[in-house]
């Protein structure tokens, strides 16, 4: 019999390309269980295409070729299109030896076992089975880094949100409290905050660190402050004396109906003077200032020292040598020649003005403090002040202590939320005075650590070398204190108080306990919202729903109608 292989393709629908004639499947025969017969799909076709009436017990005896095709025909179809699909489906066929080889009775019973089932479970959820085995060394390394780095992060900005939550709970009574009597023109208290651009840096770093950390609790107790930024050496130096100086006038004038602006006032001069003319008196307590980090700390200082210790008017500038210029004979310049020189002139002064308003020139130097007199308007207690750490470290091989601090920022916003509430609380103590051998202040050793973590390129530009010296003056700088040691008198160190909290509002702050929904990250806020959401939906509809059936059924029993009942 002949037959075609475009009918036999489209039987079964084998695949494309399937060679029918030379694919061969191995089969178990019916009549005895251990033999195997190599059956052809071109054979089996045949058979199936001419009807063949074999069954298993009319082949009893027969070929283990014949029982063979007697168990394909039997076969279900879709087993039976399963069975051949996936015997092509591989690359080659096997090959089949010349004198096949009897396998035992138990191989077989094993081979003819079913393969262990999936999990219904998650195949349900269409999830994929679990692995049997661990991942490999490389996956297990970087799953392992992977899990710690983001644990580390996440814990320490959680607990940094916690503590910054605690002191923020610690003065926000501050904010409740009433204020004065509003027919009394006075001040309310106000808070000074110093900041300025940390060395090799720009003013942004130091927004961003008070922003962070000093901010919240300063926004949670309710009071004003004002902010003195300085972007260069010296900005916080040069405000901090004109304002002492600015004081230190109106003490001097007095009274004065009206009191005298200069020629170009400044702002501060002018609401000082306004103020004065509506009779609105400053506030008559304990204000206090908040110094952001070391260079900072040696600025105001050094403007303190200046504004109670230096004169008034300023110093008379130093005389320029005149320069020594070749004889020329201007006669025989021409008009052109006049013209251009005119021209470079006014291009040099263009250039040479500083883009900024000029930085004030010292009133006076260190080497001046014992020998100037004290004014007669100083008070005998300064106003109290809170120096705030900012750790600040530049450079590749700084690396692992630059991680180090940004792991454990949590311990940082604990110390720097102690310092600013004690600053809001107003508790406050004198600084020590010298003791031992060193004779060393307090204020001197404030904040020292930070000087280790400067750039280099301070302690080289701060030389009186020409060119450090041509820089600072492009740069409007016109003292440079924060590479030079502090240097202290005895009638201001001792006249200066630090902000510090007392043992009962420790006790206090270590009772406040700061609630998971303040510290907790979006994605957990975001589930707890979720959780509440449907909470709310099944047990509240469940209530509802309960009591309306159970007042139908009551009505019911007592005669009413349910549903009018209800709806009133």
């Amino acid at each position: 019999m002949s037959f075609d292989s475009g009918t036999l393709m489209n039987s079964l629908r084998w695949p494309r390309g399937t060679d029918i004639v030379n694919e061969h499947l191995s089969i178990v025969s019916t009549e005895s269980p251990t033999s195997i017969a190599s059956v052809s799909l071109a054979e089996f076709e045949l058979a199936r295409l001419i009807d063949l009436p074999l069954q298993p017990k009319s082949l009893t005896g027969g070929s283990a070729k014949a029982n063979a095709l007697v168990v394909l025909l039997n076969l279900p179809p879709r087993k039976l299109q399963n069975t051949f699909t996936s015997k092509m489906a591989e690359p080659t066929p096997p090959a089949q030896p010349s004198n096949p080889v009897t396998p035992p009775a138990a191989g077989a019973a094993e081979t003819a076992a079913k393969l262990p089932e999936r999990n219904r479970a998650l195949r349900m959820l269409g999830l994929p089975a679990l692995p049997k085995k661990l991942p490999s060394r490389n996956w297990m390394i970087f799953w392992t880094l992977s899990t710690a780095i983001s644990a580390g992060i996440i814990y320490d900005k959680r607990e940094k949100k916690r503590a910054i939550a605690k002191w923020r709970h610690a003065v926000e009574h501050l904010a409740k409290e009433p204020l004065p009597n509003h027919n009394a023109l006075t001040e309310l208290r106000k808070l000074t905050v110093y900041l300025s651009a940390p060395p090799g840096d720009g003013l942004r770093t130091a927004q961003d660190h008070y922003t962070e950390y000093v901010k919240p609790i300063l926004a949670a107790s309710g009071l004003d402050w004002e902010f003195v930024q300085g972007r260069r050496d010296g900005d916080v130096r040069a405000y901090t004396a004109e304002k002492i100086r600015r004081h230190r006038k109106q003490a001097d004038s007095g009274d004065a109906a009206e009191p005298e602006l200069p020629e170009e006032p400044t702002k501060e001069e002018i609401i000082a003077a306004h103020r004065k003319l509506r009779g609105i008196k400053d506030y008559d307590g304990i204000k206090g200032d908040i110094v952001i980090g070391r260079h900072t700390w040696k600025e105001y200082l050094r403007g303190l020292h200046e504004g109670w210790l230096g004169p008034l008017t300023p110093p008379p500038l130093p005389v320029p040598e005149p320069a020594s210029t070749p004889e020329s004979d201007n006669s025989e310049k021409s008009e052109e020649d006049k013209k251009k020189e005119e021209e470079e002139k006014k291009k040099q002064e263009a250039e040479s003005k500083p883009k900024r308003p000029p930085q004030p020139r010292p009133y006076n130097t260190p080497a001046d403090y014992p020998s100037s007199p004290l004014p007669s308007s100083i008070p005998n207690e300064f106003s109290p002040v809170a120096p705030v750490r900012e750790p600040h470290l530049l450079g590749f091989l700084s690396t692992p202590t630059r991680l180090y601090r940004f792991f454990n920022r949590r311990h940082l916003a604990d110390e720097i939320g102690r310092d600013v509430a004690a600053a809001c609380l107003a508790h406050y103590r004198h600084f020590s005075t010298p003791s031992g051998e060193d004779q060393q202040y307090e204020q001197e050793g404030e904040l020292a650590w930070e000087e280790k973590d400067w750039v280099k390129n301070v302690w080289k530009e701060a030389g009186d070398e020409p060119e450090h010296v041509k820089e600072r003056e492009k740069a409007g700088i016109t003292e440079v204190v924060r590479a030079k040691p502090l240097v202290l008198d005895p009638r201001i160190a001792e006249r200066m108080r630090r902000f510090e909290l007392t043992r009962e509002d420790e006790e206090r702050v270590a009772k406040i306990v700061v609630p998971e929904e303040e510290v907790e990250g979006w994605t957990k806020g975001k589930f707890r919202q979720l959780y509440r959401w449907g909470k709310g939906k099944v047990v509240g509809g469940g209530r509802r729903r309960r009591g309306i059936m159970w007042r139908m059924w009551i009505n019911w029993l007592m005669g009413y109608d349910g549903m009018l009942y209800c709806s009133l």
